[in-house]
């Protein structure tokens, strides 16, 4: 393993461009202004303060909103109020690895959706409303993880038509909206249900930091009332000392303030990868992501990319491969994270894995 580790695996941005001076500021205001709510158990709704700000910035009634513990605790709440073992749920191929391990542990039965570059494919998902009976559709329209892709407005539309056809529910998981790269994405489709089919999520884990943990979700009210239910009965209440650093950096406007500089940053990261990857892997076919963290590459179909992580890994630029996030497959596709690594050092992550793909092409052991 190479001493100068250049990591394209973790889906988590680099130190250099975590907010810790402005999160400080914002803690300091917390324990002087809010110290009371900050230090206190509270429900499972979560910090009033800052569900009215997530209601407001969304347009929503403050009764549609609660916050969790990141959005993956909001999944794992809708998931057990929603589904029991056998019940089928449509994702997408390849999706969220973690998700797909939840729906496992439902025991749900995945019924997979390939990607197109505009997001799924819309046929393929008529084609299992004919035949079969889904009982939820899980999504990630913006920016996708690990796809990179963005759903159209046109398939917005019609997945939320076959919802309400035939009768399933939307979890709209969607964390990256805030983090594009020019041109927002089309409006959500939480903003354009009508049927009260759609329960959206969010994070601030992009645009403040991981390891605050506090995500949120949105949907109809009688749905947000019995989550925040069993929220409270499980955990008593989200964090309320990060909640309150979140509501402070939100209201006093750095929270804005620091998702451009995120952006941009991530932006120079993305650019550099791409021109690394045309340069040094012409091969690789990808979408270039208009925003997140993620770019997705498809190799030539000989190329076994279980092999090459294993290579890449021992030459100090690991990444994950394909088939973590496929229920079969994907053994000639993987993905990069660009929020890893700062853009000076990317040409030189991916020099790493060309040279490493070389040697697995030629039957050569890995460098060390």
């Amino acid at each position: 393993m190479a001493a100068d580790l250049i990591s394209f695996a973790r889906g988590a941005p680099s130190a250099d461009i975590l907010p810790v001076e402005i999160v400080r500021e914002a803690a300091e205001r917390a324990l002087r202004d809010d110290w009371q709510r900050a230090l206190s158990y509270g429900t499972g709704r979560g910090h009033p303060g800052l569900v009215e700000w997530i209601a407001e910035f969304e347009g929503v009634d403050p009764g549609q909103v609660m916050i969790t513990n990141g959005s993956l605790e909001g999944a794992v709440l809708t998931f057990d109020h929603l589904l029991s073992p056998g019940d089928e749920v449509i994702v997408e191929q390849p999706s969220y690895d973690r998700t797909l391990l939840l729906l496992a542990r439902a025991g749900a039965e995945r019924l997979g959706v390939p990607l197109e570059a505009d997001g799924l494919q819309i046929e393929a998902v008529e084609e299992l409303c004919d035949r079969r009976s889904p009982k939820l559709a899980h999504v990630i329209p913006n920016f996708h993880n690990p796809a990179g892709c963005t759903l159209s407005r046109e398939k917005r539309h019609r997945l939320l038509e076959l919802a309400a056809d035939s009768g399933f529910a939307i979890f709209e998981d969607d964390p990256y909206a805030l983090v594009h790269f020019g041109s927002e994405p089309p409006e959500s489709m939480f903003a354009n249900d009508a049927e009260g089919r759609v329960i959206y999520a969010s994070s601030f884990s992009k645009t403040v930091s991981p390891g605050v943990r506090v995500g949120y979700l949105i949907g109809p009210v009688d749905v947000i009332a019995a989550l925040a239910k069993r929220a409270g009965e499980s955990y008593i209440s989200p964090n309320m000392l990060a909640e309150s650093i979140v509501w402070e950096m939100a209201r006093s406007g750095s929270l804005a303030r620091n998702i451009d500089f995120v952006t941009e940053a991530l932006r120079g990261r993305r650019d550099a990868l791409a021109a690394a990857l045309d340069e040094r892997i012409p091969e690789a076919s990808f979408v270039l992501p208009q925003g997140g963290y993620f770019l997705w590459v498809d190799m030539p179909a000989e190329v076994d990319c279980v092999a090459l992580l294993a290579a890449s890994a021992e030459a100090g630029a690991p990444f994950v491969a394909g088939p973590d996030f496929m229920l079969e497959g994907g053994q000639s596709s993987f993905r990069l994270s660009f929020a890893s690594v700062p853009a000076e050092r990317v040409d030189e992550g991916v020099r790493r894995i060309a040279e490493a793909l070389e040697r697995v092409r030629a039957g050569a052991p890995a460098a060390r």
